[in-house]
C-alpha cells in the first residue's frame, strides 16, 4: 500500500491510500479519484516528504522549547465531519458488523462459501492487503465502527 498526498485543480489538498502506483494511475484515468471538498476529478499527486524515523539517540533528546510548534492543529472541516457521520449511519444501518472476522467473512463471500451480504468490521493490514491482492472488493472506511469506540 502507498499513501499519496493529492491536490485538485481548485488547490484542495488531501491524502489517499492505493495498492500501488499503477492502481492510482488506473483509478485516476477512469475518473474514480475525486476531491473530497469540491468533487473535482482533476486530481494530481502533490509533493510529499517521506516519514523518516530519527536515530535512537535523537529520539531521547528533548526538542528545545523554541522549536516546539506553537499553533494548535486546525479544526476538522464540519462539512466533511457531517458527511462522514451520514456515511457511518448508512453503513451501520445497512450492513452487518462482523468485527475482527471481517477478512474471513469477505473471503468466504468472494469464494461463494457463504451468501453475499453487506458487511463491515476490522482487519489487520496484512489481511487487507491479501484480500486486495486476491481481488476481493474491499475498502477502508473513514471512521471507527461505533461498536469499537470506547
Amino acid at each position: 500500500m502507498i499513501r499519496y498526498a493529492l491536490k485538485c485543480d481548485q488547490n484542495h489538498g488531501f491524502e489517499s491510500w492505493f495498492q500501488n502506483a499503477e492502481a492510482f494511475d488506473g483509478l485516476r484515468a477512469a475518473g474514480h479519484i475525486n476531491c473530497p471538498e469540491c468533487g473535482s476529478a482533476n486530481v494530481e499527486k502533490s509533493l510529499m516528504a517521506p516519514k523518516v524515523r530519527p536515530a535512537r539517540a535523537a529520539q531521547t533528546q528533548p526538542v528545545p522549547a523554541q522549536q516546539k510548534p506553537s499553533a494548535p492543529m486546525a479544526a476538522p472541516n464540519p462539512e466533511i465531519t457531517a458527511e462522514i457521520a451520514k456515511l457511518r449511519a448508512k453503513v451501520e444501518a445497512e450492513s452487518e458488523y462482523v468485527g475482527g472476522s471481517f477478512a474471513q467473512e469477505a473471503r468466504a463471500m468472494h469464494l461463494g462459501d457463504v451468501p453475499e451480504r453487506s458487511i463491515y468490521g476490522e482487519a489487520k493490514l496484512a489481511d487487507a492487503k491479501e484480500l486486495i491482492e486476491d481481488g476481493v472488493p474491499v475498502m477502508p472506511l473513514p471512521f471507527t465502527p461505533s461498536r469499537k469506540v470506547n
